[in-house]
């Protein structure tokens, strides 16, 4: 675990960090503990909705974004999973501190730390490694090499819905996933005055809602704020209303008649269909009660006794071998509490 490391650092000396300047924390998860850290001096960004609201809740200096203004005199960048993210992650701590800041690098095998330890290790001088709980941390100094060659470079395409772009570390980054381009296709033609979109991503499917007829007003629900922000960019229609929310605890003033969705199954990299069924929880709740679900999801996902618990209707409308699109109809439980 990373509190492992951290903790064994700053004991050893191996890690020393400054006493005073503040100290940006770059994308630490909710089930992190920062308490070996001096809370005081720290600033962590964490974009990530859920993420965000526990680190707020424990009383941490938390942003969505790095504050472009503030110089740091250190950074602790909590490596990710997409290796892309992760190089732009420490771009941006490069950026942050500047030629003489500290640069600390914690992550874990799974996530391609060893990859990444070779590739800072051919540009900088490193400090030893820390290895621990299958993982490793080690620090360096960026000097003039700010690694401006390593920042997010947003992704540019095209098709029948528009333009679009993304950025390193947002869910299918490089077009839209086959699930969401398989239920764009099988929207129906009257989906009603008032759509949410349930994790929106970086705007596909809000799109495709957005070319049927007779749509007044369309949510973007979507926790990833770095997803969120493309999706704002992607989507200029003035019908959007974008939230950077929670889509499992999200509410609005009043039911609404169509519910698009493609949720996620995964918590970090462990599969949680658990999530999925937040989702479609939230769902039933946030519709009107003649309003309808549409949802896509792999075919192996256990999501048939929750539909029918949730809803009046549930059918399978189309298919294909990966992935099955539901429609589920008329809410059984409440929309509001």
């Amino acid at each position: 675990m990373r509190s492992d490391r951290l903790t064994f650092a700053l004991r050893t000396n191996m890690l020393t960090l400054p006493d005073a300047g503040d100290i940006l924390v770059l994308r630490p998860p909710a089930r992190d503990s920062l308490s070996m850290l001096p809370k005081a001096q720290l600033t962590v960004v964490q974009p990530f909705r859920p993420d965000y609201e526990d680190f707020a809740a424990r009383g941490y200096r938390v942003l969505a974004e790095r504050p472009k203004s503030t110089r740091f005199a250190a950074a602790i960048v909590c490596v990710p999973r997409a290796k892309a993210e992760a190089y732009a992650l420490l771009a941006d701590a490069a950026a942050a501190t500047g030629s003489n800041g500290l640069i600390a690098v914690d992550g874990q095998k799974t996530d391609g730390i060893d990859s990444l330890l070779r590739d800072l290790r051919a540009r900088f001088t490193l400090s030893e490694p820390v290895s621990k709980a299958h993982g490793k941390l080690f620090s360096f100094s960026p000097g003039d090499d700010l690694m401006q060659d390593w920042s997010a470079k947003p992704h540019h395409f095209a098709d029948a819905y528009g333009s679009f772009q993304t950025l390193p570390g947002v869910f299918s980054a490089d077009g839209p996933d086959a699930g969401s381009a398989l239920l764009a296709a099988n929207l129906p033609a009257k989906l009603g005055a008032r759509v949410i979109d349930l994790g929106a991503g970086w705007g596909y499917l809000s799109a495709a809602i957005l070319a049927q007829p007779g749509v007044k007003e369309v949510h973007l629900v979507e926790a990833e704020a770095t997803a969120l922000a493309c999706a704002r960019l992607n989507i200029t229609d003035p019908r959007a209303q974008f939230h950077w929310a929670d889509a499992t605890t999200f509410k609005l003033d009043r039911g609404v008649d169509t519910v698009v969705c493609n949720p996620p199954f995964h918590t970090a990299r462990d599969p949680d269909p658990a999530l999925g069924v937040a989702f479609l929880q939230s769902a039933a709740r946030l519709l009107a009660s003649h309003g309808t679900l549409w949802l896509v999801a792999n075919r192996h996902l256990p999501y048939d006794r929750t539909l029918a618990a949730l809803f009046r209707e549930v059918e399978e409308i189309g298919s294909d071998p990966r992935f099955r699109i539901t429609r589920a109809a008329r809410p059984l439980r409440a929309p509001r509490s």
